[in-house]
């Protein structure tokens, strides 16, 4: 599709999204710390509710270990609000309308469910030092048991 794709090892360039606090948040904005930047597909939906969760109930390790976390799917901002909300999110969900940031991570992928091909989100994780370099990354996530091995590499670092 033409879009650059970053790699583990990479700086990270910087990008803008409309966050759930109403706000305009960047990468830069990130700088110093750790970044756990999750992707998934929807809002509201089992594995989402799931990982979003595991994420919500590991925050203050992450942030004990000079960490923030922020999740990033197409979901418009009245979703991602609506989410943080029903299930008491302490992080920034951004909205990827435009599908800009999740290219740029190569997580908007041709999928299939039910013999159906269609476009979407790979359920990802990408993990950014303090100088906002990729370090490592997981792709085809599966949600169980994954958010504590996030934390376990981030307090690698």
């Amino acid at each position: 599709m033409g879009q650059i794709q970053v790699h583990v090892g990479d700086k990270v360039p910087n990008f803008k999204l409309q966050a759930s606090n109403g706000k305009e948040i960047e990468l830069a904005d990130y700088a110093g710390k750790k970044l756990v930047i999750y992707f998934y597909p929807k809002d509201m939906t089992p594995g989402c509710t799931t990982e979003s969760c595991d994420f919500r109930d590991f925050n203050g390790e992450f942030g004990a270990n000079n960490a923030e976390v922020i999740g990033i799917s197409p979901d418009d901002l009245a979703s991602h609000e609506q989410f943080v909300d029903m299930h008491e999110l302490p992080f920034l969900l951004l909205s990827d309308t435009e599908l800009t940031v999740s290219k740029l991570f190569g997580v908007w992928k041709l999928r299939s469910r039910d013999g159906k091909e269609f476009m979407g989100i790979e359920r990802s994780t990408f993990l950014l030092d303090e100088q906002g370099t990729l370090v490592k990354e997981w792709r085809e996530v599966s949600v169980e048991g994954h958010v504590k091995e996030v934390l376990e590499a981030v307090k690698g670092i």
